[in-house]
């Protein structure tokens, strides 16, 4: 049996993000473990992310989990450097553009008056503003939009997941290519862990972040997490009339999206609930292009209605079917089983900090940082919701 101070169940940036802190500081002793069923993370949603960062939430939680966020991407080398190695990251701060026809004017106020009293660096722009400073935008049905001037944008995901992973096994994680398939616990704690491989790891603190695979994950520890996999189709278009260098990240009013990569263009939108089943195949939607994506995109961005379809994936969003936000900290019951999943297409850029939190809560038995109790599991059990209306 090997026997460790802390096991985490999931190595995708969340788990490994909580590695790296827990071993971050040199004078702390304890032995980390990370378990991962695929090292090569081919079906992690760390891996297929769009990876996008923003601090346009309706929530106060969720915009300072990703202001920390923005700052660690910042300074990705000093955090993450190995032997001197620089880390690039890729991070463009084009900012997010959210639009509104007049129905969705009072949640885009309201949204906005929160954003501002979080001293966010975002303007509200009249059609009149949006046509002059997007001209490349039709905007005659849109009443509002909401414009993050700074602090938004998109990074490397798969970078940033791998450049948590090394710096953590540098700093003395130990990294276990299975998985864990039961838990042998008692009433109040998780005894040990089984593998398929056929080990056992025993472990003072466990955490669960497993990211769409979490709620298979609680249930050998017989309990119910809401947390399952919700496919996410992302379209690589290539476009004949090249936008503006500097086109932010465009949310329309129905939901579909798109930004710049490199000298292609990403785009995708969320399906309805009635076409969003849990555990589709990781094949890429094609459907959704000609149903939903394009036809609003030739509309809201005219260059994009000569666009090609270049290339095109399928990630998994580890969606909370509670309220679509993070479950982090301790199981109510089990005393020393934690959750770190759930975050439903916000976990890459929440990742920072949920490790750093996290880290906390197990090193010290509290938050220090950002306190994370608002996204504690005992919400489901207590039937309260935290709602956020910029969910995308």
């Amino acid at each position: 049996m090997t026997t460790c101070d802390v096991a985490i169940v999931g190595g995708g940036a969340v788990g490994s993000a909580i590695a790296y802190f827990l071993t971050r500081d040199p004078h702390r002793t304890g032995k980390v473990v990370v378990i991962e069923r695929d090292p090569t993370y081919a079906m992690a949603s760390s891996s297929l992310s769009a990876s996008s960062i923003r601090q346009q939430f309706s929530t106060p939680l969720n915009i300072a989990l990703s202001r920390f966020g923005i700052g660690f991407l910042r300074n990705a080398t000093e955090n993450l450097s190995v032997d001197g190695q620089p880390v690039d990251l890729s991070l463009r701060e084009n900012g997010y553009l959210f639009l509104a026809t007049q129905a969705g004017v009072p949640v885009l106020r309201a949204n906005h008056a929160i954003q501002k009293a979080e001293h966010c660096a975002v303007e509200l722009l009249e059609p009149g503003v949006l046509r002059e400073r997007f001209p490349w935008l039709s905007v005659e049905d849109i009443a509002l939009a909401s414009f993050g001037t700074a602090n938004e944008g998109w990074f490397d995901g798969p970078g940033l997941l791998q450049a948590f992973r090394r710096k953590a096994r540098v700093q003395g994680a130990s990294y276990v290519a299975d998985e864990a398939v039961g838990f042998e616990k008692n009433d109040e704690r998780i005894e040990a862990i089984r593998m398929a491989g056929g080990e056992r790891i025993s472990a003072g603190t466990v955490v669960i972040a497993a990211g769409c695979w979490s709620g298979r994950v609680a249930r050998l520890a017989a309990t119910a997490l809401p947390v399952e996999a919700r496919r996410r189709t992302v379209f690589v278009l290539d476009c004949r009339e090249p936008l503006p260098a500097r086109m932010p990240l465009v949310i329309d009013a129905s939901g579909v999206w798109a930004r710049p990569e490199g000298r292609f263009y990403l785009a995708g939108v969320s399906p309805p609930e009635d076409r969003d089943p849990p555990d589709l195949p990781l094949e890429p939607n094609h459907e959704e292009w000609d149903a939903d994506v394009w036809p609003v995109l030739a509309e809201r961005i005219p260059a994009f209605a000569a666009v090609k379809v270049v290339n095109a994936w399928a990630g998994y969003y580890e969606y909370n079917t509670w309220d679509q936000n993070g479950i982090v900290g301790r199981h109510p019951e089990i005393a020393n089983l934690i959750f770190a999943t759930g975050f439903s297409g916000h976990g890459i850029q929440q990742s920072p900090a949920t490790g750093r939190a996290v880290a906390e809560l197990i090193a010290f038995g509290q938050y220090r940082s950002i306190d994370l109790s608002l996204f504690g599991f005992e919400r489901i059990a207590a039937g309260r919701r935290v709602q956020e209306l910029s969910v995308v």
